[in-house]
């Protein structure tokens, strides 16, 4: 119908495939904060022709797409640049490539996999899909009996781990646990670990003591794919 495609990216850039040429996507956004591994203060934009040529008049000063066009093309910025993000940027995108693309594509979904499946083996039920669009972050519903708060709280306070605790209506109901960008398993069986003991000690009903090998199993699982 000639409408124009916009993806938000923010989390996915750098963790999953994304073809925006090939699938025909006009405008792609993301930030530096996810997956690029660069602390948040960048914003990137990918326009297609199509897009470029509905962009309206609207008045704007800061998002204006044609200012900050003209100072790229003269490899400038049209206002004050945050110039140690850019460096950080830099080095982080020369991670990505030095490791392949195809292979950080690969261990996010070894990560995600691994992380679902030492919730499960914990007996915890997952919230987000148990398939591989959960290649970035696994969301777990709070078990019967907790605030999912106490579980944030106790794991920073404790083992100085930080985890995410459920937004708007579901804040205290999920829990997420992040393996986007700068992670390799051990992360996910620590986290994992200090899960289980919290929880433990919340009072809930958990399977102990099998969460971190299913996890490690799962992560082998996929590299033998």
């Amino acid at each position: 119908h000639g409408a124009l495609s916009v993806v938000d990216a923010v989390s996915s850039l750098g963790a999953v495939p994304l073809e925006t040429d090939v699938w025909g996507v006009d405008v792609v956004v993301s930030g530096s904060q996810k997956a690029l591994m660069t602390p948040p203060g960048l914003a990137m934009v990918s326009v297609s022709e199509r897009a470029w040529a509905g962009r309206g008049e609207s008045p704007r000063f800061y998002f204006d797409w044609e200012r900050t066009r003209k100072g790229q093309s003269t490899l400038d910025a049209p206002f004050t640049p945050p110039v140690s993000l850019v460096a950080g940027l830099d080095v982080a995108l020369g991670i990505l490539l030095d490791q392949g693309l195809e292979a950080v594509f690969d261990r996010h979904i070894r990560l995600g996999r691994a992380c679902r499946e030492g919730a499960k083996a914990m007996g915890l039920e997952l919230f987000s899909p148990d398939d591989d669009r959960s290649a970035v972050v696994t969301a777990i519903r709070a078990p019967d009996g907790i605030d999912a708060t106490d579980l944030v709280r106790g794991l920073r306070d404790r083992f100085g781990i930080t985890i995410a605790n459920g937004q708007s209506t579901l804040k205290g109901k999920i829990f997420r646990i992040g393996h986007i960008g700068y992670f390799d398993v051990f992360d996910i069986t620590t986290a994992l670990a200090a899960v289980e003991l919290v929880l433990a000690d919340l009072g809930a009903e958990i399977e102990r003591g099998v969460a971190v090998t299913r996890a490690l199993e799962a992560f082998e699982e996929r590299a033998r794919v």
